[in-house]
């Protein structure tokens, strides 16, 4: 990134990372990645980002809180894929199980059944196995438990899984 220019130094790069953390909430590993793609070596790494986490501009429970809360209302993920996601990024996984308390109850079965009466709409002229398969897909794909997908499923769709 710094290819043409000279290196950034230490003090740069911490006002810099820092300037990121004040406009959006990023994790460890978030500012770490960027840190490297700076040209920086390890040990300047880990020494701006305990200084970004002591100054609180890097807190990963308040990352995890934010995640969840945007992952889940903007983007209709469920739990399992929040979490993955979220382990991805290095978050340890008593801070994802906190973070994933933001999530109200109520209002996660009712994100759920809006997605499904929409993905319903592409799939109701299917035979009705084929739509009880693919409104399950995609509720997984979204990363929504199965038992809480084949209770919404059936809500919206009125079609009971077959047993065979």
């Amino acid at each position: 990134m710094n290819n043409s220019k000279q290196p950034l130094t230490i003090a740069q790069a911490l006002n810099r990372a820092a300037a990121l953390c004040a406009r959006s909430e990023q994790s460890q590993s978030d500012i770490r990645e960027k840190l490297l793609k700076w040209d920086l070596n390890g040990g300047d790494t880990e020494q701006i980002l305990q200084q970004l986490v002591e100054q609180g501009f890097i807190d990963d429970r308040r990352y995890a809180v934010a995640f969840v809360k945007d992952r889940f209302a903007f983007n209709g993920w469920g739990r399992i894929k929040i979490a993955h996601q979220l382990r991805l990024k290095g978050i340890p996984a008593e801070v994802i199980d906190e973070a994933m308390g933001a999530i109200d109850e109520e209002r996660y079965s009712e994100r759920l059944i809006e997605l499904l009466r929409a993905k319903w709409r592409t799939v109701s002229q299917r035979e009705p196995r084929a739509a009880w398969a693919a409104m399950m897909r995609f509720a997984a794909s979204r990363g929504f438990e199965t038992t809480l997908a084949a209770a919404c499923v059936k809500e919206v769709t009125s079609i009971d899984a077959q047993d065979d």
